[in-house]
């Protein structure tokens, strides 16, 4: 099953999904035309530019389970949502110290993390629960505001273990109310990703008691959204807005969207959770260069992209045979992989899967290089876990962005661009390793 949201409504897909008892999972993409929460189609609530190409990367995943739910999420491998509900019991710091749990899926490591979390008695079945209730509420709370956007239902394995199912009729009716009742906050409040911010404290002050003014103080600091200040509530976003909106519509208190992706990330940082970087494979990117491994059958495509990467202070190994990279990848421990899809006797996606498979790579930013541009294709690479994609043909400052986004800047201070090539023919393979130092020859 699958198609676009203006032939058919996320309602019905889960009413229809439920009728049916069907066991697998539903992905749905965001049109880039409105920030989620928003229930407003066609109307565009954007600040700027970067608010705007982050709008644009929206997506959603769905588990069920014979027409229950048993799992939801937002960007699948990101784990602050996670982190942020572990503020409620206190363990947010608990995540920096887990080993990638072996239940961690490509399109669900927060619930394995979360599993991982329950194993190890840092939380209660109770407290899982709740947390996976939350999600899945959060969840259904954007979609069922979407309007704009593609899906497709893919029937498979459930999702195991479960903690929970949840029925969807009930909470359909539930969020479809509170959906409504979002609505009546427009223009004041757009969405609940937006930032709450002290614009009048004197008028503050004057209006509330301390302790109330102390707690609004405590998150209204423009980089905390609603969804998270509900998150650390133990409330939903439709309660947190409730709350505020009076001091908004008086102009006591401002909403911004926030732009800045590493304010977030140092907030998990504080929280204890460390987002991915190389330095969890034991490697440090202070003693050598980025390292990124290109797969491709193309020459052409692997010679311009390892000239590219090269050039702005990568270390960059392009590798022909698809066969003989899995192996390989494993030796050089790369940063980052980019891989072609269209690939003889190995695709890319089966590459993908069979990396992802591996604790070592199960987090390691994967772009799958493809001719095609369509729906299907960006689906199947989300579903092996792949974590973005470029569309060939792509120039110098498209595939610089994307490595930049993934890894940082290359190191821009060598004498002279590092490189690692692989070439292999038939059963040989040959690297040749050449730095500002050294250079070495090693056979295998």
């Amino acid at each position: 099953m699958q198609g676009k949201l203006n032939e058919i409504d996320i309602r019905s897909i889960l009413q229809l999904i439920e009728l049916g008892q069907r066991t697998g999972e539903l992905f749905v993409e965001a049109y880039p035309s409105q920030p989620s929460g928003m229930g407003n189609p066609g109307v565009i609530y954007v600040q700027d530019v970067r608010t705007s190409k982050a709008l644009a990367e929206q997506y959603w995943f769905v588990f069920f389970l014979n027409g229950q739910i048993v799992y939801a999420a937002d960007r699948a491998t990101n784990l602050s949502r996670l982190s942020d509900y572990l503020r409620r019991y206190r363990a947010e710091a608990t995540l920096s110290h887990l080993v990638v749990p072996s239940i961690a899926t490509t399109n669900a490591p927060e619930y394995g993390y979360l599993w991982a979390l329950l194993e190890n008695h840092t939380l209660t079945p109770a407290q899982g629960r709740s947390i996976i209730q939350s999600m899945v509420h959060e969840t259904l709370f954007d979609l069922l505001s979407l309007h704009q956007g593609s899906f497709i239902f893919e029937l498979g394995p459930a999702l195991s273990p479960q903690l929970t199912t949840l029925e969807v009729t009930p909470l359909l009716a539930k969020t479809m109310t509170q959906v409504q009742e979002w609505k009546q906050f427009h223009p004041h409040i757009q969405s609940p990703d937006q930032c709450p911010a002290i614009a009048d404290l004197t008028t503050l002050q004057e209006t509330l008691s301390k302790r109330t003014l102390a707690a609004l103080d405590r998150y209204a600091d423009g980089k905390t959204s609603i969804r998270q200040i509900a998150r650390y509530l133990n409330r939903d976003s439709l309660t947190v807005a409730r709350a505020i909106y009076p001091y908004v519509q008086k102009g006591m208190i401002q909403l911004v969207y926030s732009t800045a992706q590493e304010s977030a990330q140092e907030k998990e940082n504080g929280s204890g959770f460390k987002p991915f970087r190389s330095k969890e494979f034991g490697l440090h990117q202070e003693a050598r260069k980025l390292r990124v491994v290109c797969i491709d059958d193309g020459v052409s495509v692997r010679e311009t992209v390892e000239h590219i990467l090269q050039q702005h202070g990568y270390e960059a190994t392009a590798i022909g045979n698809p066969l003989k990279a899995l192996s390989l990848v494993f030796q050089l421990k790369p940063d980052l992989i980019l891989c072609d899809i269209a690939m003889p006797e190995l695709d890319g996606y089966e590459i993908c899967a069979m990396l992802r498979k591996s604790t070592a790579f199960r987090q390691l930013p994967i772009v799958m290089l493809t001719g095609k541009d369509g729906f299907i294709d960006r689906v199947k690479a989300k579903m092996v876990g792949a974590t973005d994609y470029l569309t060939k043909p792509f120039g110098e400052s498209e595939l610089l962005m994307l490595v930049e986004k993934y890894i940082g800047i290359g190191n821009q201070h060598s004498d002279r661009p590092s490189k690692t090539r692989a070439n292999i023919n038939g059963d040989g393979l040959e690297i040749d390793a050449n730095d500002a130092n050294s250079t070495s020859s090693a056979s295998i």
